[in-house]
């Protein structure tokens, strides 16, 4: 089979795919339906939860139910501006509220938005009403006073700051009940850690036994809409924005917005997590591994503002009187890491969703990328390793490719003879030709086995280079300062049609080929080439090296077999 006519069938099977993942995203969405709570939820939005029946408090309704015996901080109600807690880590830029603990806003110090530029960093965590996302958490009692989310906190300083020399920083809140209760919930940060560790110390000199129930939670304002067209390079034609949550059982499951109605989430999980994710990033609460866990999903507010609720329940716990009780969660909040993902809880690397090319593409990126990159410090470099370690792993179905061609060109004189004695007889001419190849021991399909890896791997790269935030505004060197862009000069697509004009020109025409299919494979190269100039500039930077060493390769192995054969007569 001719080598460009494969070029092209693969670019226009990884091009099919795209748009077909793209229609998916954009046409085969639900659409939306008017907010409502999850299941099994009180009339007024809060949501029951155990055998003492704690409320949750509602955001829509700051005040738990009417008839609740939980006891209600009357500043809540006020809705009071409360002080707000700056913290400054190596990795973060916090803002924590005094009301209830939430993290209002975090800033990644080490991920600009922009490639080239230092500033301004990625803002994950936003409390802005237009691009809402917050982290909570909070405790609720049936018969007791338990400081939700909405409780206000008091704090010993408004600016917190990992100092140099120091591996850790405590920032602790505390909230006290006329009652005899009160809470203290820290957070503690390390050096080079983007995980936040909550405990939560209930003490209680109330002169009865406590019990109630912690919970965290993430909302989230719908994401911004997408832009308009179709473009290759565009993670958010691709990329997941939604819930997601693991379990040991399932496994890693996800729910987007639009389904946010239609499939709430509702379900004990023990040792999972839950997340909210987005490109390159994500915030996941991990629970405590005892115990079953309570995972739900709602949706809050109006269906013009919507805000998406992830929230986990943990197990109850009791805590006697004059005595104390701790529990702990973890916040993370940063990048889809894949080497540390793992290492912090089970499957929480799976995150970083690949989808159904998972299979090719996470080991492509932990055990040949990731490798090269170390060992050469720049992105391209790794990417071009990895396409000479392709060229060289599938060298024997090359040579065996390029022997065929040899032969195929040097009985190319018979072929024409059998056409011309055969004129339109298709069939006997097929014969023919058959009886040729078999003769002279010719595998006219022989070009497909080395371009069927070189295509998983195309797909494969494609969704490293657009997923793996390792990877983000990777530069080259030159003109190429970011891999994951497209080329802005087009010099590799122009360089991709000069090795695929090469290609087409070392290799044999088709028998059987009329004149106006010779012509229209003579400019496969240029639509190609125009194909590529959508595409990531480490992808083309992949299929145009692997092009010149495909050159290469047929050149040595195609002069070798021809010195060596004898002439066909």
């Amino acid at each position: 089979m001719n080598n460009t006519r494969l070029f092209l069938w693969m670019a226009l099977f990884a091009v099919g795919y795209l748009l077909w993942q793209a229609w998916q995203n954009d046409y085969n969405a639900p659409q939306p339906r008017p907010a409502q709570s999850a299941p099994a939820s009180l009339a007024d939005g809060s949501e029951a939860i155990d055998d003492d029946v704690p409320t949750m408090p509602s955001d829509m309704e700051p005040l738990p139910p009417e008839g609740s015996s939980a006891a209600v901080d009357t500043s809540v109600a006020a809705r009071a501006p409360t002080p707000i807690i700056e913290v400054e880590t190596d990795l973060l830029s916090l803002r924590i509220d005094t009301r209830g603990g939430d993290v209002l806003s975090a800033d990644l110090k080490r991920y600009p938005q922009e490639a080239g530029s230092d500033k301004p960093v990625v803002r994950l965590l936003d409390n802005d009403p237009a691009h809402w996302f917050v982290a909570q958490s909070g405790l609720v009692s049936a018969k007791a006073a338990a400081p939700s989310h909405q409780s206000v906190f008091t704090a010993e300083r408004t600016r917190y700051v990992l100092e140099a020399g120091s591996d850790q920083l405590e920032v602790p809140l505390t909230w006290t009940d006329p009652s005899g209760i009160t809470v203290e919930k820290v957070f503690l940060f390390h050096r080079g850690d983007y995980v936040i560790r909550q405990r939560q110390t209930v003490r209680n000199e109330s002169g009865s036994p406590w019990s109630g129930r912690p919970y965290t939670q993430i909302q989230r304002g719908p994401p911004p809409p997408k832009k308009g067209g179709f473009s290759i390079t565009d993670p958010q034609q691709f990329s997941f924005v939604g819930a997601s949550w693991y379990s040991p059982e399932e496994k890693f499951e996800k729910l987007a917005f639009d389904d946010f109605n239609d499939e709430p989430l509702k379900r004990n999980i023990r040792g999972g997590w839950a997340a909210m994710l987005q490109h390159y990033f994500f915030v996941a609460w991990i629970p405590a591994a005892q115990g079953d866990v309570s995972y739900s999903t709602a949706v809050m507010g109006s269906e013009t503002s919507p805000r998406y609720m992830l929230r986990l329940q943990d197990p109850a716990f009791s805590v006697p009187t004059g005595q104390s009780v701790s529990t702990e969660s973890r916040l993370y909040i940063g990048p889809k890491q894949q080497e540390r993902l793992n290492d912090i809880a089970p499957g929480l690397g799976l995150a970083l969703d690949y989808g159904l090319v998972r299979l090719f593409a996470e080991p492509l990126f932990r055990y040949v990328l990731n490798p090269l990159h170390k060992l050469t410090g720049n992105w391209g470099w790794a990417i071009i390793l990895t396409t000479i370690l392709l060229k060289i792993l599938l060298y024997p179905l090359a040579a065996a490719q390029y022997r065929s061609m040899a032969k195929l060109r040097m009985v190319q004189p018979r072929m024409e003879a059998l056409k011309q004695r055969y004129g339109d007889d298709k069939q006997k001419y097929n014969q023919a030709m058959m009886e040729l190849y078999q003769k002279e021991k010719i595998n006219p399909a022989g070009g497909c086995l080395p371009l069927l890896p070189q295509m998983f791997l195309f797909i494969a790269l494609y969704w490293v280079l657009i997923e793996s935030v390792e990877m983000r505004h990777a530069p080259f060197m030159g003109w190429l300062t970011n891999l994951t862009a497209h080329d802005p000069y087009f010099v590799l697509p122009v360089l991709n049609a000069l090795t695929m004009w090469l290609t087409q020109k070392m290799t044999p025409p088709p028998a059987g080929m009329d004149p106006m299919q010779q012509k229209i494979l003579q400019y496969m190269p240029l639509a190609f080439s125009v194909i590529m100039i959508f595409f990531p500039a480490g992808l083309v930077l992949y299929w145009t090296v692997n092009g010149a060493l495909g050159i290469l390769q047929q050149w040595w192995i195609t002069r070798q077999a021809m010195n060596k054969a004898k002439p066909v007569s």
